[in-house]
């Protein structure tokens, strides 16, 4: 992923990249000369305070893309913000619901924008599914069926929750995007196939009760080999006047196929469109919400509940009990302050 922001970075016309940060300072000398940063020593650092205080004036960085592991949100963000630096931070905010609740204040009391690249959000077929429903009623059902079977090998292999902590926020936060609503309660089993190669849990099935009365079915595994779903997964929406389906790849405009039960379809160029595709669509939201100075779409405290739903899900499933959303955020919010 760092190497992805860095392409996007350079291509952009929206943003350049001026320095790579990594504690293996090998690597980020060599990124920064993949990207062609003058004096590369000078470009790279194993800390963001290095990094500043080895560029010149002119080349300061306005704004940090943390692009590591989970584990590295918190003190990577906390020293971004105390450096005056707004950050686009990888998805999930933080490794916890009570550090992402330390992260958000932490950037109110700067002054500094905190946003989340959900570069889900910004799939043209996602927007599509979310006009047809609108058009068909509003969506009362989301299905979402999620299965691969990658072995990343790294972090991820020895998580405690990888699929729900690493794939699933895209789909809850997508899911809330897509029904327009906030998390309520949810009811999750999350277990590991005998045959699986991850450390910790990697499947699981949740049903998330939603604002305004919706549920959002969710099936997903890391360790599905065979039929595997595209990246963006499938997904079905029910609503009054009927049904639609996405399947990135699939039939119909961007995969999504429709079906009305009551008057016409709805009509395929009325379907918003996000301002741009996958990261660049993160930078774009980004950079505008710089300028403009309002609130982007994945704000971190808007994000918290895209987080809250992961976390509620793992409570879920390690009590075997229906948890509500509410008092996973209470609970963490507290913790956060006791932390604080």
């Amino acid at each position: 992923m760092g190497r992805a922001w860095a392409r996007l970075l350079k291509e952009s016309p929206l943003a350049e990249p001026v320095g790579v940060v990594d504690l293996d300072t090998d690597a980020a000398r060599a990124a920064a000369e993949e990207l062609g940063l003058p004096d590369p020593d000078a470009s790279s650092a194993p800390s963001l305070t290095a990094l500043v205080d080895r560029l010149p004036a002119e080349r300061r960085p306005e704004a940090v893309v943390d692009v590591t592991v989970p584990v590295a949100h918190l003190p990577v963000t906390l020293e971004a913000l105390g450096l005056g630096l707004p950050v686009l931070g990888e998805k999930p905010l933080a490794a916890s619901l009570a550090e992402a609740h330390r992260l958000v204040r932490a950037a109110e009391e700067a002054g500094q924008l905190f946003m989340v690249s959900q570069n889900r959000r910004y799939k043209r077929g996602l927007w599509r599914l979310k006009s047809r429903a609108g058009a068909l009623g509003g969506a009362g059902i989301l299905l979402h069926e999620f299965s691969k079977a990658i072995h990343f090998g790294g972090f991820r292999e020895t998580m405690a929750h990888p699929l729900l902590s690493d794939m699933a926020i895209h789909n809850f936060d997508a899911a809330r995007f897509l029904l327009d609503a906030d998390p309520v309660a949810v009811y999750c089993e999350e277990y590991n196939p005998e045959w699986s190669w991850f450390g910790g849990d990697a499947a699981c099935t949740a049903i998330f009760e939603m604002s305004g009365g919706a549920r959002f079915v969710y099936t997903g595994s890391w360790c599905s080999p065979g039929l595997e779903t595209p990246w963006d997964s499938r997904w079905r929406v029910s609503a009054p006047r009927g049904s639609a389906v996405w399947c990135d790849g699939g039939p119909g405009e961007d995969g999504v196929v429709t079906e009305a039960v009551e008057g016409a379809a709805p009509d395929p160029a009325a379907d918003a469109l996000p301002p741009d595709v996958d990261l660049a669509g993160s930078l774009s939201d980004f950079v505008a919400a710089l300028r403009s100075g309002e609130a982007p779409m994945t704000a971190a405290r808007d994000n918290l509940l895209s987080l809250a739903m992961v976390e509620a899900a793992a409570e879920s499933a390690g009590r075997g009990a229906r948890v509500r959303i509410a008092e996973t955020v209470e609970s963490a919010a507290a913790e956060a302050a006791a932390a604080a």
